[in-house]
Order: C-alpha cells, then sequence, then structure tokens
C-alpha cells in the first residue's frame, strides 16, 4: 500500500485529507506542525506529504527544506497545500524542492489531479 503523510495544524483538514487518500489506496499519517512532520518521514519513509504552509513550531517551508535535506533512499512528492497565494509564495516553495501547490480549500477531484501530476496515480 502506499503511503502518504498530512501535515497541516487543523484536524479538519487532516480528516478531509485523510478520507481522499484512503478512497484513493494510500495509508496514511498525520502531523500537526512541521518538526513533527520531519520526525514521522524518517520513520514511516512517505511517498507523498499533504504539506501545509502556516503551522505553528515549524512552518512548512523550513519542514520541505528539512526534508528535502534528509538522506532518504527516495524522496516523497511533496505537495505543497495552504492558503497561501501570492506567486512569489509559490515560486518560492516549487524552488525550496515542493513538486506542486494546492490552494485551500480543496476536494477529493483537486487533490486526485495534482497525484497525477506527480506521478502517484
Amino acid at each position: 500500500m502506499r503511503r502518504s503523510l498530512v501535515v497541516d495544524d487543523a484536524r479538519v483538514v487532516r480528516k478531509v485529507a485523510r478520507k481522499i487518500f484512503e478512497d484513493l489506496g494510500f495509508s496514511v499519517e498525520e502531523a500537526v506542525d512541521g518538526q513533527d512532520a520531519v520526525a514521522k518521514v524518517k520513520a514511516t519513509l512517505p511517498e507523498v506529504i499533504l504539506l501545509d504552509w502556516n503551522m505553528p513550531v515549524m512552518n512548512g517551508l523550513a519542514c520541505l527544506a528539512a526534508v528535502r535535506q534528509l538522506p532518504l533512499a527516495t524522496q516523497p512528492r511533496i505537495i505543497m497545500c495552504t492558503t497561501e497565494n501570492e506567486c512569489d509564495k509559490i515560486t518560492r516553495a516549487l524552488e525550496t524542492g515542493a513538486d506542486e501547490y494546492i490552494m485551500k480549500p480543496f476536494d477529493s477531484d483537486i487533490l486526485r489531479a495534482k497525484l497525477e501530476q506527480v506521478g502517484l496515480l
């Protein structure tokens, strides 16, 4: 089974994303902030990470950079998921190593399309 990690400080977003990923055949781990996410990436080696930008402790951009620095056998696909819609922020996320970017709120069609774009469906 393919593994996913949903990283968001909002429980409702994690719940919605979990349901979508499970419906698509992924197992799901959850993390409440970037620091929690980095630890779970090391432990579970997910194939895809849905990563919020604005979180306490460690934000999504810092988490993205930290994950890209990990010596992993295979780097996960990372989809930034946020309300940040300024072009410079999207560019910064992609330059830091994000594979794709989606805006909140999202639905199953949007997430499915992004997973297809990064080659996981």
